[in-house]
């Protein structure tokens, strides 16, 4: 099988896992923002921020345990600095569509405002995939197969040695 075609496979897998993490953290956000949209008084724009906040919480969750399993667990302390960094970036971009719609030109139905949420969350996602796989679940090292010994006495691709009289 060829190397690319296998690094091709690995990053759609990757995708689909971030994928559906990202789906039901999505679900979660949307969720919560109009439950506090419709038990508080809270502007829109703080509402979406705790609701950002909440699936933030919910995704790293499943991104360390199901899409990001087998990365480096070496430095979880760097791991969840960069983690809520780069998210609290994503929080900036997601929330920042959702305020220059609402302030920016009045666009605060309830069902305008759940277009921009989820607008906002499409742009925000794009910049997570990237930082969360480039700098925070970090790929561990790509580990060489060991060459050993095959039938005939020599390494792997080689005539076995002939001994020297």
């Amino acid at each position: 099988m060829e190397r690319g075609s296998t690094g091709l496979r690995r990053l759609c897998r990757e995708v689909a896992k971030f994928g559906a993490v990202g789906g039901a953290g999505v679900l979660v956000n949307l969720g919560v923002f109009n439950l506090v949209r419709q038990v508080t008084d809270l502007p829109v724009v703080r509402a979406s921020v705790i609701a950002t906040v909440v699936a933030i919480v919910f995704n790293y969750v499943g991104f360390r345990y199901f899409t990001y399993r087998d990365r480096d667990k070496s430095r979880r302390t760097r791991e969840m600095s960069l983690f809520l960094l780069f998210s609290a970036v994503g929080l900036v971009i997601e929330n920042g569509v959702l305020y220059t719609a609402t302030y920016g030109f009045g666009w605060d139905s309830p069902l305008q405002s759940n277009i921009f949420k989820f607008l906002g969350i499409g742009v925000a996602t794009l910049f997570r995939f990237w930082s969360y796989r480039s700098w925070v679940f970090r790929a561990l090292p790509v580990r060489e197969p060991a060459v050993g010994p095959v039938a005939g006495g020599g390494p792997r691709g080689t005539a076995p040695r002939q001994r020297v009289p």
